[in-house]
């Protein structure tokens, strides 16, 4: 059985690691180099780093930080943020990334999953996938939360992985800094649904919530930000926490 993994997120807004409570309130947490470089030593199996407004302002993640952040770093890097094309993928891959998280583009582009995969390996292309639920269903939203498309949920993570995503990151937006739990009902549906690896992001507050993601949604990997950025819960801590408790795990 795979190690399950903890994955720090670095939500970045022109320059600097922010933070913010349902996608809104955004307070700075520092610098991305230094958060990453921290966490590759505190034991993280893994980073995402995400320029939060590069789709909504029609830009590009900035490459250059990029590389900075992938030299500091001895762990698996994933980036997402304004990538619209396979020349962003390529570029991204090259400045030192493992993996690109696609989002936007690919709900406007549903054919740049596949062509990605197919130039780039699935093992390199993560579904990132923004939920809210309306009162009636689990509606999927692009643009760093700010646009609602007509999907759902659920047949939007089964569809990414059936045109060829190697792995998908799920972010609950009702849950994101509420630091209420993740949320482990749709979750656990989507972990029975799809055979790809998927991330559980939004919601993480105390070790026990990490806990329940693992053991009853079958998460393969947990992502959080605020709880490590301010020092609220310790990786080492967390990995100790779940071993003793019975999950798979590397210290």
């Amino acid at each position: 059985m795979l190690c399950k993994r903890i994955i720090p997120c670095l939500d970045v807004k022109e320059g600097r690691v922010v933070k913010g409570t349902n996608f809104i309130n955004l307070v700075d947490a520092g610098s991305p180099v230094e958060l990453a470089e921290r966490y590759s030593k505190e034991g993280a199996d893994e980073l995402v780093f995400l320029d939060i407004t590069a789709s909504a302002e029609k830009r590009k993640t900035l490459i250059s930080l990029v590389g900075d952040v992938a030299k500091a770093i001895r762990i698996p890097f994933t980036v997402g943020g304004g990538i619209s094309e396979l020349g962003d993928i390529e570029a991204l891959l090259k400045a030192g990334a493992d993996k690109v998280s696609l989002n936007s583009s690919i709900v406007k582009n549903h054919s740049l999953i596949t062509q990605a995969a197919r130039q780039f390996g699935s093992q390199a292309i993560v579904a990132a996938i923004d939920i809210k639920f309306n009162g009636s269903e689990y509606k999927v939203y692009i643009k760093g939360g700010r646009e609602e498309t007509d999907l759902t949920g659920m047949n939007w993570c089964k569809l990414t992985a059936e045109l060829g995503a190697g792995e998908i990151l799920l972010t609950s937006m009702d849950k994101d800094g509420t630091k209420e739990g993740y949320d482990i009902d749709f979750l656990k549906k989507l972990t029975s649904s799809v055979t790809i690896p998927v991330i559980a992001s939004g919601g993480a507050g105390k070790k026990e919530d990490f806990l329940e993601a693992f053991k009853y949604a079958n998460v393969d990997a947990c992502l959080a930000a605020s709880l490590f950025h301010f020092d609220i819960l310790k990786i080492k801590e967390l990995k100790s926490y779940l071993k003793e408790n019975g999950v798979i795990i590397r210290i």
